[in-house]
């Protein structure tokens, strides 16, 4: 019981040290705990010099606690030297697994901006900086001048941008005027001010999800598959993060469970190796693949 204890405690201290702000709801959700216990182990936390933070309704430890400080002066980077590094890997244009772990890293133990692959435009830059600064503390933001590609339209948009995506290329929004959750790229938009007004409409920020095969949505689907040796090897050099999601079978094939936002990116990689997988307990995106095949057909005839 005690060991269990610990290791509640254990993960709530991890979960705080990533650089992020979460409320008690989101604490809850993640960890499988109740209110009364997360209040009892941040006051625990308090007495044994933690500094617990609390921004708003979020909360979050600060690195500078005595005892994160006692664990980490020997292996963290001095705050120059993170500044430095972070630089270094903006200005890598590269989107590698291994950068993309390195700039994954940063962001969550320094708060130097964003550090994800804005380059060295300091335009760019600055308005990830702001709209980062929005989300933890839960601001209104002004896009100016932003260029829609829809519409072709270039126009103020007040929004409460709540996430960042496309390795913060773009970020999603909760727009004020039209009460919908919408994407935006930073590359359209000409400056981000931070406006005096706090989010008060945070219960219609809908989640928002990116799949193994990079296809964005607010809703995701189960896909089973089993893959065979060429299927697997050539998901792995495509998208080296789906080996998290394989497990090997006894016959030697290879099981991917995931879920997808979209099945066109999954569906392609599908069609295109169809001999040598298999799809498990996943019925629509058998209907999905059956009607993309009658539209092969269609056009090129039988």
């Amino acid at each position: 019981m005690e060991l269990d204890k610990f290791g509640r405690q254990l993960r709530l201290l991890i979960l705080l040290t990533q650089n992020r702000r979460l409320t008690i709801e989101e604490i809850g959700e993640q960890l499988g705990m109740n209110r009364r216990s997360i209040y009892r182990y941040l006051d625990a936390m308090r007495a044994m010099g933690f500094i617990v933070k609390k921004e708003g309704t979020r909360y979050h430890i600060d690195h500078r606690s005595p005892f994160l400080r006692e664990l980490v002066d020997g292996i963290q980077f001095s705050e120059d030297e993170a500044v430095v590094i972070s630089q270094l890997l903006n200005a890598v244009y590269s989107n590698s697994p291994q950068v993309r772990a390195l700039r994954e890293k940063f962001a969550a133990l320094y708060d130097t901006d964003v550090l994800e692959r804005h380059g060295i435009d300091n335009t760019v830059a600055h308005n990830v900086s702001q709209l980062f600064r929005a989300i933890k503390e839960e601001r209104v933001v002004l896009l100016r001048d932003y260029d829609s590609p829809s519409s072709g339209v270039v126009k103020n948009r007040i929004v409460e941008p709540y996430i960042f995506c496309s390795e913060n290329s773009e970020v999603r929004c909760y727009e004020l005027v039209t009460g919908e959750n919408k994407t935006f790229k930073l590359s359209r938009c000409k400056s981000v001010e931070l406006l005096d007004l706090l989010w008060s409409h945070k219960d219609k920020h809908k989640p928002y999800y990116t799949d193994l095969f990079h296809f964005s949505g607010e809703e995701r689907y189960p896909v089973t598959l089993q893959l065979g040796h060429l299927s697997m090897n050539l998901l792995l050099e495509e998208y080296p993060d789906a080996e998290r999601y394989l497990q090997p079978m006894t016959d030697g094939r290879y099981r991917l469970e995931v879920e997808v936002c979209s099945y066109k990116g999954i569906g392609r990689f599908v069609m295109g190796l169809i001999d040598d997988i298999q799809i498990k307990k996943s019925p629509d995106f058998v209907k999905y693949l059956k009607e993309k095949a009658a539209l092969l057909t269609q056009k090129f005839g039988e």
